[in-house]
């Protein structure tokens, strides 16, 4: 079994930023990628970024790629997503994942381990 922890979430003014973390226990994650995905209301989930087990390839949506940076510490069992510029189009609740495989992958079905999941909030 695995346990996500995800933090750093919050409220925030348009422009400003933020950094999540998401810390994981109960298995290393050094095998495997990781993501974070967002679901803001009435809205379906969405992946944000995906990061691969080594992580020396990443990925992101269109929508966020040039402000926002996914990086990983294995030693620490530890993945972050680092928000820069933010935009209230970013309010949502944030989920950190686990993949199934080593490279990246963009759909949730390709992960197995969840989040309980953070708020952030970007205020105009």
């Amino acid at each position: 079994q695995v346990q996500l922890d995800e933090s750093g979430g919050g409220l925030v003014q348009a422009g400003g930023s933020l950094r999540l973390s998401c810390l994981a226990s109960g298995r290393t994650l050094s095998d495997y990628a990781m993501g974070w995905f967002r679901q803001a209301p009435g809205k379906e989930r969405e992946i944000v970024a995906a990061i691969s087990s080594n992580g020396y390839n990443t990925n992101y949506a269109d929508s966020v790629r040039g402000r926002f940076a996914i990086s990983r510490d294995n030693a620490k069992n530890t993945v972050y997503l680092q928000m820069n510029s933010l935009k209230p189009e970013d309010t949502a609740v944030y989920y950190c994942a686990k993949s199934q495989y080593s490279m990246q992958r963009y759909s949730s079905g390709d992960y197995d381990y969840w989040g309980q999941g953070t708020q952030v909030t970007v205020s105009s």
